[in-house]
């Protein structure tokens, strides 16, 4: 079943022989193999490229176990290009497998690393080189400082619900009711029963994630770093931070898990791209909020997964969603703050936040994005306009509900849209 991943594949074409190291991150399983080893590929051969002139490796593979050797890798790859000024096309899947190794030639020298291997292709004049890797702390962050200038990053998330419609046999409806329960990784739209897609989740969780994590920083407790991950998936939406994921621990689990070690253990989950967090931004203030925090997961079916699909409320999960999808289309997503003084019954004022629950940034765009669930009565249409009516900006504000309703604008233009339309249409924050 194929799924045309065009956005992704058009930030691969625009990106080719531009000099830069083209790093391919995203989630195990998200689609990156597929997206460089097939599309991309197939792209390639459809242009004119000859296939030998296609160099691929899946580094994750045990029969690739030699050349996760930097010196081995380098040695490869440099045999099968040709001189013969033709460009060749390097994919080296899941490259946080290659090892760091001493340097033969200095006795306290740095080690030699992947980044050194990549490096030396650039100067390579036909070459043009894509990784793809599953751990942002070796490559994400690190993009700018070990490529030295020419790394160039493009981030693959799950399906989004305009893509994983793609695939579904059949209408929206259902097709929501399967995602927001089971959610976008790839290989969820092959399986055919609700057991299927159940258990592959839970394997995903113990045979990669969580493995990997526990490996990769050599974690003691793996019980302590899977009771964190079940906490933040419970409070997904709501505003938390190391103290008071700490004072849970205490409460309800009557167990001791520093804020330190909190702080660490969501550094581990973000380098593993399972979540990501939200700052706070102080709309009126223009400045951010350092703590608490909102942390949302990449695959919301994962998160499901993660609590035996017991808590799913349908309206954080709507939330989630909203936020991936504004992720997946180039936003920087904030949750937004509004302070107002609010006037009492004594005559008093006093100050009060409201919450927006998104700000969208990209350049000079701005969008604010409310999800709403349902406003059946209007004391909840006031509740969710009114931070908005506290906003003296023209930028759009957008309320997402989860019925199906015809878009319609306020006469303050205030934009009320279904969640179909918001995730289904493209070009939705322009209606």
């Amino acid at each position: 079943m194929r799924i045309e991943r065009s956005k992704y594949l058009q930030e691969l074409i625009d990106r080719m022989h531009n000099g830069m190291v083209k790093v391919i991150t995203g989630i195990r399983r998200c689609g990156k193999s597929y997206l460089l080893f097939s599309l991309f590929n197939d792209y390639l051969l459809a242009n004119g490229v000859q296939k030998d002139h296609i160099i691929q490796l899946e580094l994750d593979q045990t029969e690739n176990v030699r050349l996760r050797n930097p010196f081995e890798l380098d040695r490869y790859v440099r045999s099968k290009i040709k001189d013969d000024g033709v460009m060749h096309y390097v994919f080296l899947d899941e490259i946080q497998f290659v090892e760091s190794v001493k340097n033969p030639y200095l006795d306290n020298g740095a080690p030699i690393t992947f980044y050194d291997v990549l490096n030396g292709f650039l100067h390579i004049n036909n070459a043009d080189v894509y990784v793809t890797g599953s751990n942002s702390k070796m490559l994400s962050t690190d993009v700018l400082t070990e490529f030295r200038g020419r790394g160039d990053e493009i981030r693959v998330q799950p399906l989004v619900f305009s893509e994983f419609m793609q695939a579904y046999e059949g209408d929206k409806y259902d097709g929501w009711l399967d995602y927001y329960t089971y959610g976008g990784m790839p290989a969820i739209v092959e399986r055919k029963t609700e057991e299927q897609k159940a258990n592959y989740l839970l394997n995903l969780f113990r045979e990669t994630y969580i493995k990997d994590i526990t490996e990769r920083n050599k974690v003691a407790d793996k019980d302590d770093l899977e009771d964190l991950l079940n906490v933040i998936s419970s409070c997904i939406g709501a505003l938390t931070n190391p103290n008071r994921l700490s004072n849970t621990f205490k409460t309800e689990k009557n167990a001791n898990l520093s804020k330190n070690t909190i702080e660490k253990y969501i550094g581990y989950f973000e380098d593993a791209f399972l979540i990501s967090e939200a700052k706070r931004f102080d709309v009126k203030g223009r400045k951010y909020i350092n703590t608490p925090k909102k942390y949302y997961f990449s695959d919301v079916g994962l998160r499901n997964a993660l609590l035996y699909f017991r808590q799913q409320e349908e309206n954080h999960i709507m939330e989630n969603v909203i936020y991936n999808e504004l992720i997946y289309r180039g936003f920087n997503v904030d949750v937004g703050i509004v302070e107002i003084n609010e006037k009492q019954i004594d005559g008093t004022f006093r100050q009060k936040q409201l919450e927006v629950d998104f700000v969208a940034n990209k350049g000079s765009q701005r969008y604010y994005v409310q999800s709403a669930f349902d406003m059946p009565t209007e004391e909840k249409v006031y509740v969710e306009n009114r931070p908005y009516t506290a906003i003296d900006d023209s930028f759009k504000k957008i309320i997402v509900v989860k019925d199906h309703v015809k878009l319609k604008r306020d006469d303050r233009g205030i934009v009320t849209m279904s969640i179909y339309d918001f995730l289904l249409q493209e070009n939705s924050l322009e209606l």
